[in-house]
């Protein structure tokens, strides 16, 4: 195999249901990190992906993971992100439980199936924070929606079919930074039956992704507080299906597949 050059950095890329990120461990980048992020998530002239889940050693957990966004911002966590960091250890230690410190609290990723490269886990994201029903006025459209923190934040609207524009939407919400001083991922939903929803994702610091963990999380929580589904409901987004059950605690269940690993020049 050739020798890693010195003027590189080593990455792993992984993506869960379309949802994609590169791994790499923190101590190999001692610069700007958020810089470095922007250079690297170029679909055009980097590697490609939705951002980079920066990972370390760590005391009370197997690893930790930080999240800085294809932007260069950083977020508490991504629950997709965090299932490729876990797929990543596995891989490194044949582990069947990890442990991951995020800045959203720690994470468990419990290993349910393995095919080659794609792992299915199930990840108990903690406990959620809904809100009730709110009227935001934007634009002088006044759009309904649910607030929702699964260790991030998400605004979550229903819909009887995804309005062609919903992309418009999502960024006109996001500007509301009085009312989400912090930005807020955006979810359109839309109810299939008692146990099965579909969204769209517009994400802070990446746009529109094909999946989101979190999101898929919090419009799966809104959901179920609205009474629309069952507590287990499956979360269908362009990029895949996920499994959402919510009783006191929230698991998430889904797949995180390794691509590639390689180098990239400085």
């Amino acid at each position: 195999m050739e020798k890693q050059r010195s003027n590189s950095v080593p990455f792993v890329k992984a993506t869960a249901c379309g949802n994609d990120f590169l791994v790499i461990e923190s101590r190999h980048v001692s610069g700007d990190k958020a810089e470095f992020t922007r250079a690297i998530c170029s679909r055009n002239y980097g590697v490609g992906a939705d951002g980079v889940e920066w990972i370390s050693e760590t005391e009370g957990a197997d690893v930790r993971a930080s999240l800085i966004n294809s932007d260069g911002s950083f977020a508490e966590i991504s629950g997709n992100g965090t299932r490729c960091v876990a797929a990543h250890h596995v891989s490194q230690t044949n582990k069947k439980k990890v442990v991951i410190a995020t800045d959203a609290g720690i994470k468990t990723c419990e290993l349910v199936s393995r095919n080659g490269e794609t792992f299915d886990f199930r990840t108990a994201m903690g406990r959620p924070q809904v809100s009730d029903e709110e009227r935001l006025t934007v634009e002088d459209k006044e759009i309904r929606g649910t607030y929702v923190s699964v260790g991030n934040p998400q605004f979550i609207v229903f819909c009887e079919k995804f309005p062609q524009e919903w992309r418009e939407l999502a960024t006109k919400i996001q500007a509301e930074t009085t009312r989400f001083p912090a930005g807020v991922n955006v979810e359109f939903v839309r109810v299939v039956s008692r146990d099965e929803i579909e969204i769209r994702i517009f994400e802070r610091g990446a746009g529109e992704t094909q999946s989101s963990g979190t999101g898929s999380s919090a419009s799966a929580v809104a959901s179920i507080a609205a009474g629309r589904v069952e507590r287990r409901v499956r979360v269908v987004a362009p990029g895949g299906t996920q499994t959402v059950e919510w009783d006191d605690e929230l698991f998430l269940e889904g797949p995180a597949r390794l691509i590639a690993q390689g180098e990239y020049f400085l």
